[in-house]
């Protein structure tokens, strides 16, 4: 007898056997694979079980919500998908809006304004006029109206050495002296340095105002302005002078 005829034989009583012990303790027997057909049909008309229900999850407060008290009601879904949208309802934007804040320099409104009216105004001013002989210095108020006006020969200065350096230093520490002294320094705000001619009293002048002595005054030049006369054309010039 062949091999494959014996094991045959030898898989029926097994499988008797099985199925015998599978009606004594209440077990359905299993299908075998020969009836898949009548699975499939089974299984087309079984009803699909229905999806099981999922709790919904208890809604946590966002940080946004914490942080600026946003109020949302069920019928606001604009504002569930879009937290920020509603930031300008909560309490922190009403609060800034009812604030004392001055915000106009962030729009650039009346600052800009003032500014520009500020610049407008008219200042002091201090002129140096110097040249090779002499040196001249006047302090004139935003109107044109002279303060003080004075020069090396003032002070003592005669003759060739009215136009040195050392005259220039002497006559700018003086005038600075009178004006703090008259108490001028107190109402001038804004101050205009006009320099005109280039000599010695020049520098000097500016050598003053750097120093600690022009500090009262330093500090409240907006502008440097140069006046220097400068010729075009005109009449023939005299002859220059020969040493």
């Amino acid at each position: 007898m062949s091999s494959p005829f014996r094991s045959c034989l030898a898989a029926r009583p097994l499988a008797r056997i099985s199925q015998s012990i599978a009606s004594r303790n209440g077990i359905q027997s299993v299908r075998s694979l020969s009836q898949t057909s009548a699975r499939w049909e089974d299984s087309k008309d079984a009803k699909p079980e229905p999806p099981k229900a999922v709790p919904p999850k208890p809604r946590t407060e966002s940080l946004l919500d914490s942080i600026y008290n946003i109020t949302q009601t069920p019928n606001s879904r604009s504002a569930q998908s879009n937290p920020m949208g509603s930031l300008s309802q909560s309490m922190v934007f009403q609060a800034l809006s009812k604030s004392n804040i001055d915000t106009s320099v962030l729009s650039g409104g009346p600052s800009q304004a003032a500014q520009k009216k500020e610049d407008e105004l008219e200042p002091y001013h201090f002129h140096v006029y110097s040249h090779k002989h002499n040196t001249h210095i006047t302090c004139t108020k935003p109107n044109r109206e002279p303060i003080i006006s004075m020069s090396c020969g003032n002070i003592g200065f005669r003759k060739s050495r009215r136009g040195t350096f050392d005259s220039a230093y002497s006559l700018t520490k003086y005038v600075l002296e009178r004006l703090i002294h008259t108490g001028w320094p107190m109402k001038i705000q804004r101050l205009e340095l006009v320099l005109r001619g280039f000599g010695q009293g020049r520098e000097a002048a500016v050598k003053v105002l750097m120093s600690p002595e022009g500090k009262v005054l330093r500090d409240k030049i907006v502008r440097v302005a140069d006046s220097t006369r400068i010729k075009f054309a005109g009449t023939r010039s005299e002859k220059p002078r020969r040493l």
